[in-house]
């Protein structure tokens, strides 16, 4: 007998962190999803989670962790995707409207049965409202 490969997810889509966000604006996480060879696979319960933390005023500030006075964090709800196949899960953060500008690390994490398979950090950029 064969064991079934479940599907896997991985943040993000290029566009959803690739462009400048303003307070108040919503950033969608689109997961993409790389199914097995094998139709019908089932999938443990997966849970992915994401999370805008900052603002940090440069990107080495935020590369180093460093702790800043004053950060906050947006987080969106977690998604239990279904793994049927074409199912396309997004996460959404709403950007607080009183967010400061700056640099914010966008986490995410793929959780499987209560552990973390895998997690990433992107950069994310707030600027002032036009």
């Amino acid at each position: 007998m064969v064991a079934e490969v479940p599907p896997t997810y991985t943040c993000c889509e290029d566009l959803d962190v690739d462009r400048p966000y303003q307070p108040g604006q919503t950033l969608t996480v689109h997961w993409t999803v790389e199914s097995p060879d094998e139709p019908g696979s089932t999938s443990p319960q997966v849970e992915l989670t994401a999370r805008l933390t900052g603002p940090y005023g440069t990107v080495d500030d935020l590369k180093a962790a460093s702790a800043v006075p004053g950060l906050v964090t947006f987080t969106a709800t977690p998604v239990r995707p279904t793994g049927t196949p074409g199912e396309r899960p997004a996460s959404t953060i709403v950007i607080g409207p009183d967010a400061e500008p700056g640099f914010y690390d966008l986490v995410t994490s793929v959780i499987e049965g209560g552990n973390a398979t895998s997690s990433g950090s992107s950069i994310v950029r707030v600027v002032p409202e036009q």
